[in-house]
């Protein structure tokens, strides 16, 4: 919400010489976050000028710029036209623009100068309502006959614009959360200001000031024959009809030439409104005076009675973005004699009943909507809407017949029309409920020691009723522009606000005895620094992913891998499912850091993964009331199964080439090791198993399983057809394992053994087996026979060549042996060592070399 100084100081008695600085700290004491300062920042020369004559030049870079020459009057000191260069396209000869000179500075502290770009010497800039301050629009120049509508008809090339646009004056930005949709309006920002400083406030809802004079703003009563208007919310949200209040008047005899006034397109503009034409200009006017949304329709274009009814399954409306919108059961509709759609209710009018250049008679609406309604209805269009803001924040439905009667005293006053003296008033507001308050809660939750009648002051400052209840209470009843003021802390936030969050002690609160970190968040720092270790570098990926991801990691039809959640909502529309699996997008981070330069590339990421229990629905019960312990239940049973997934994906070199030597390729036995690195850290035992899975290579992928089958996860290097499908290189290899598995195998509790101080022995074996044995199944069989003496077994060669058949090979292992309580001898040493050469014998058909 963007405050001018010089409107604020209407409503509010601001000190003379107060800047925006100041104003703005005022407005932080009391809770309102700043945003930023505008205004007082551009230095001249800013002149408006008249573009002569306008020539596109194509540039070599695809480029169109224009080569302009402009009509500054004698603001350039010779009366000469300025050469400017101007990249933008939405003017044309002959058009009013703002212009800067050489010597100006625009925000930033941005010096303009001349200087000589596309072949020409560019005397100066045509400007945009961002490279001003005035907004966000970056797309185009300013054309001030657009910017400005009638009120540019007496402007002359040469004239002062920072005048003009208000760019003299300050303006304060204040960022307005949720709750305090009363500040989306001048009039609650000013109180605001009244309760941080203590100045006098005029409230605009009440009092308007015309020529220096406080004049009443006072809505007459409503009258039988006004215009005809029905609410008929057959289908409310929660219980809560959709409109309860709706305010029509008519203004007729409008002259439709008529301008708006200067005074009033400079505070739009400042407020960060474009002009448009004097109707509408009054309605916006309105809306940021006292925030009310406020709608004009041309009368001559709607029959009547209007009609405030829920939408019907396949009506459709183009409204006044120009977009035709098909329209949801939900949303809540102001129809023309129930039939004809004028508009979308407290998001956006149609285009059909829009005031045109021809409009005489308008029809005023304003009325007050379901915060929930236009919520639902705002997002579900994905249109926002100033109006759509303010109405989902919560607005003073006390409000409408002042806005609307506003809006008659400016028609008449700026427009020539008359009011007709009916008016109409539909519907019933209910009151604001009353909130018993015990007055000792601030002090109890604040910790500030604040008393009875300091309680009760600040209650009344801030508009509430208040009176004494029984047992020492408060009965407390919120103003109307408060909807956000329900139960007691939130009175207590109100006294602690405005009494002053500076006086709230900063005190620590002391630090409570901590069990330390839960298994789960071990295992994640252990698997996450035994990674690193291995010379992986972790990543995070977005978790959402296309049907077309599951094509390109070649899974089946039936994989129940391409079961995934689909989100309702998703950031983009070409991923909007939740991964199954990590590998479904870590490729991607391999990629980016390919495309950037990398050739080396090893990661690993530690994430969840969304498994849907397809079986499962979950209930969608009303937003208004709690659901029962049964409904909820079957929402936590629906809930997607969540674990935690380890994924590795490498490529390029593992061990980098230099003077030392050749490099070595990252291959299928590396990320197998790291699979098992992760494990080893863990403690846990896993085994391996040569299978097939997609996306792997059938000939180049291992299971790893627990001892008693459970599966932990995939290793091995991916398919050719994958590779080339995700824009990998050749042999990237891949591996994933189920944290939550190895989570649960490693939450035990060992034993800790005491160490023996007496001396090892050792003995060396080498066996002779044929090469289909593994190491790893031949190890454990040597463990198994030289039984419990058996500290550790080591091996320190193979041997393959001439000397043995040519289908054998001998391993050679270091046995050490070692007994708690006494020093061995050699007898039992060597019988421990035949033990274990027979069981290998028995086994595997070992012969000792």
């Amino acid at each position: 919400m963007r405050v001018p100084l010089d409107w604020l100081r209407e409503y509010a008695e601001v000190p003379a010489g107060t800047t925006g600085t100041q104003v703005a700290a005022d407005l932080v004491r009391v809770g309102l976050e700043e945003e930023g300062l505008h205004g007082g920042d551009v230095q001249g020369p800013l002149v408006v000028g008249r573009v002569l004559e306008m020539t596109p030049e194509p540039q070599k870079n695809g480029k169109t710029i224009n080569w302009c020459q402009v009509d500054v009057g004698d603001a350039n000191g010779t009366g000469e036209p300025q050469g400017i260069v101007c990249g933008a396209h939405n003017f044309a000869a002959g058009d009013l623009v703002v212009v800067i000179l050489p010597g100006g500075v625009l925000p930033g502290n941005f010096e303009i100068s001349a200087r000589k770009t596309y072949g020409h010497v560019s005397a100066g800039m045509i400007c945009s309502s961002l490279e001003l301050g005035l907004g966000e629009d970056h797309d185009g120049i300013i054309v001030l006959t657009d910017w400005l509508g009638a009120g540019a008809q007496d402007l002359t090339p040469g004239k002062d614009a920072i005048a003009l646009l208000g760019l003299d004056r300050e303006t304060v930005e204040v960022n307005v959360t949720p709750d305090r949709g009363y500040c989306f309006s001048l009039r609650g920002i000013a109180r605001e200001f009244s309760h941080s400083t203590g100045v006098a406030y005029r409230d605009p809802a009440l009092v308007r000031v015309v020529d220096g004079q406080e004049q009443p703003l006072t809505a007459p009563a409503a009258t039988p024959e006004g215009f005809g208007v029905e609410l008929q919310d057959e289908a409310p949200l929660d219980g809560t009809p959709g409109c309860d209040r709706f305010v029509t008047r008519i203004v007729r005899g409008l002259d439709p030439q008529a301008p708006t006034p200067a005074w009033m397109a400079t505070r739009l503009t400042e407020a960060g409104m474009r002009p448009i034409s004097l109707a509408v200009d009054i309605s916006n006017y309105v809306m940021l005076a006292l925030g009310q949304p406020t709608h004009a329709y041309d009368l001559h274009k709607v029959t009547g009675p209007i009609v405030v009814r829920r939408a019907r399954a396949g009506e459709r409306l183009t409204t006044l973005d120009d977009v035709e919108r098909t329209l949801d059961p939900e949303d809540l509709l102001i129809t023309d004699d129930g039939e004809t759609v004028l508009g979308i209710a407290g998001v956006m009018g149609g285009a059909s009943s829009e005031v045109s250049e021809t409009t005489t008679d308008v029809l005023i609406e304003a009325a007050h909507f379901d915060p929930k309604t236009v919520a639902r209805t705002s997002r579900r269009h994905r249109l926002s809407s100033e109006a759509s803001k303010r109405f989902e924040r919560g607005v003073d439905p006390e409000l409408a017949p002042q806005a609307a009667q506003l809006m008659v005293e400016l028609m008449v006053e700026l427009g020539g029309g008359s009011a007709d003296p009916a008016v109409t008033d539909a519907g019933q507001v209910s009151a604001p409920e009353s909130i018993t308050f015990d007055p000792t809660m601030p002090t109890r939750y604040v910790g500030v020691d604040y008393s009875t009648d300091r309680v009760r002051e600040i209650l009344e400052i801030i508009g509430c009723s208040v009176t004494p209840g029984s047992d020492d209470t408060l009965t407390v009843t919120p103003p109307s522009w408060r909807p956000d003021l329900l139960t007691g802390p939130d009175l207590v936030e109100e006294v602690a606000r405005i009494d002053g969050y500076d006086k709230i002690p900063s005190l620590l609160p002391t630090a409570p005895g901590g069990r330390g970190l839960t298994h789960a968040q071990r295992v994640r720092r252990t698997v996450a620094a035994a990674l690193a270790g291995q010379g992986l570098d972790e990543v995070l990926t977005y978790p959402f992913v296309g049907d077309s991801r599951f094509d390109d990691l070649g899974l089946s039809a039936d994989d129940q891998r391409r079961h995934a959640v689909r989100l309702a909502n998703p950031l983009s529309d070409e991923a909007p499912l939740m991964r199954t699996e990590l590998l479904q997008t870590l490729p991607d981070a391999v990629r980016r850091n390919l495309g950037r330069g990398a050739k080396d590339v090893a990661l690993f990421e530690i994430d969840t993964v969304t498994l849907p229990d397809l079986a499962r629905k979950a209930p969608v019960p009303g937003v208004g009331v709690r659901p029962d312990d049964g409904v909820l239940e079957e929402i936590r049973a629906a809930v997607p199964h969540q674990p935690l997934h380890v994924a590795m994906v490498a490529t390029g070199q593992t061990e980098r080439a230099g003077w030392w030597g050749a490099g070595r390729t990252t291959d299928v036995t590396d990320v197998v090791g790291w699979a098992h690195a992760v494990c080893d850290a863990l403690g846990v035992s896993v085994e391996r198993r040569q299978t097939e899975r997609e996306p792997f290579h059938p000939g180049r992928c291992v299971e790893l399983a627990l001892p008693d089958g459970t599966t932990v996860g995939w290793a091995g290097e991916l398919h050719p057809k994958v590779v080339k499908a995700l824009g990998v290189p050749e042999r990237t290899v891949a591996a994933e394992l189920d944290l939550d598995v190895l989570i649960v195998a490693s939450d035990r509790r060992a034993q800790g053994q005491p160490m023996s101080n007496h001396p090892p022995a050792g003995s060396d074996i080498a066996l002779t087996v044929s090469r289909s044995v593994s190491f790893g199944d031949l190890l454990e069989s040597v463990r198994a026979g030289a039984g419990d003496l058996l500290e550790s077994v080591r091996l320190f060669d193979a041997y393959r060549g001439d000397q043995i058949g040519d289908d054998q090979q001998s391993l050679a292992f270091h046995l050490t042996f070692r007994a708690a309580d006494r020093t061995l001898k050699t007898e039992e040493v060597n019988a421990a060592r035949d033990a274990a050469v027979a069981r290998a014998a028995k086994d595997h058909g070992a012969v000792q070399r």
